[in-house]
């Protein structure tokens, strides 16, 4: 049976200065890969113990062994390269640029990270676990622990460059096929290993679907098309394991998240119909801090055996929302999902890049905290 997790979190938190400091060393030759790991697992336990302290329901590493959210998918595999003739394809959408206080930050941020105009140019060979931490987190998570895999439709349709790629996959689809499979494969281990809390990060849905739609259709696609397709594939992702005893299976879906920016707007109602009846989790994390997510009523197409987590707190902002404020949004929110289905969570990570979110460890800290008092407040 799922859980209800009422006290939950996306994932990523903001990287301790010792950890961002190790990471540069290593980078430099300053320190050696045993060093550096050695911190790197240290810092996975004050974030363990952080969320402790805080009261949540469920616990991740942070994603402090990533440098970016959607690492996984590049980070385990061979037979990508950095693109030799890098070029926006005819008809393509270039999409919009990060927004908000920290936009110029997100955009150099992107820059640091790198791994962007990746192709692939042999056939793939998966080299390591896309969740290598997850060993780590279950021997120490003092509770429930989850690991969060980004979808596959979040990178891998661009690392497709026909004249190179198609000399190895035939076809778009069948690497995006290879990568399901590589994923499939994740989760089978994950829940041999005794997963909690399996979430897919899956963003198109509103990325596309928001202020983005008219751009896309100006550069001839399709929206719909792609949501379709989504669709299809995070299912193939995850068919056959909503139902696995003590394993719950969550969707987050947002508006991008780097730096305190974001990268655009727009109410669910294009998807809502479409994703919340057909993609096959037990639960959904919703951004919501914000008019940029528009109103709940898109919530009026979710199906009553399925859980929405509000993602009513700011990860952006150090600001803490009243806890009378929240309560009223959950009670709005439960004119159209039965406050039973409802749990509570910030909109996005506080770092969806290893330099975070303009908080300070304290502010986020207080906003983890104010997710559980909510959620005890509410659910008891």
């Amino acid at each position: 049976m799922a859980g209800k997790f009422r006290a939950d979190h996306v994932g990523s938190l903001l990287r301790p200065p010792e950890l961002l400091q190790a990471r540069a060393d290593l980078k430099e030759g300053r320190i050696s890969q045993e060093q550096y790991r050695r911190v790197e697992d240290e810092s996975v336990l004050k974030a363990l113990e952080l969320q402790r302290q805080a009261g949540l329901g469920v616990f991740t590493d942070g994603e402090y062994r990533r440098t970016i959210w959607y690492a996984p998918l590049s980070d385990a595999v061979e037979g990508l390269i950095q693109d030799p003739s890098p070029a926006i394809p005819a008809g393509g959408f270039r999409g919009g640029g990060w927004q908000g206080r920290g936009a110029e930050l997100a955009a150099q941020a992107m820059q640091a990270v790198g791994g962007a105009g990746l192709v692939v140019s042999a056939k793939i060979r998966q080299v390591r676990r896309l969740s290598e931490d997850s060993r780590f987190v279950k021997r120490h998570a003092p509770g429930p622990w989850k690991i969060t895999i980004p979808g596959v439709m979040m990178r891998v349709p661009g690392w497709f460059k026909p004249g190179l790629t198609d000399r190895f996959y035939a076809t778009r689809e069948d690497l995006i096929n290879e990568f399901v499979g590589l994923v499939r494969g994740e989760i089978k281990a994950l829940i041999d290993e005794g997963c909690s809390y399996f979430q897919l990060d899956s963003l198109l849905y509103v990325i596309y679907q928001g202020r983005m739609r008219e751009g896309m259709q100006r550069f001839g696609q399709d929206p719909d098309r792609l949501l379709d397709e989504t669709i299809a594939v995070d299912n193939a992702t995850l068919a056959g394991f909503r139902g696995t005893p003590g394993l719950t299976i969550g969707l987050h879906m947002c508006r991008g998240n780097n730096r305190s920016a974001w990268a655009t707007e727009g109410s669910y109602e294009a998807c809502a119909e479409r994703a919340f009846q057909q993609l096959d989790v037990d639960r959904f994390l919703l951004e919501y801090d914000t008019e940029r997510a528009g109103g709940f009523e898109p919530l009026r197409f979710m199906p009553r055996d399925k859980m929405v987590v509000l993602g009513l707190i700011s990860s952006k902002e150090p600001q803490l929302e009243p806890v009378d404020e929240l309560r009223r949004r959950i009670d709005e929110a439960a004119k159209y999902v039965p406050i039973e289905n409802l749990a509570i969570s910030p909109q996005c990570g506080f770092a969806s890049t290893d330099l975070g979110n303009l908080l300070t460890w304290d502010e986020q800290r207080r906003k983890l905290e104010l997710i559980a008092e909510t959620a005890r407040r509410v659910w008891g």
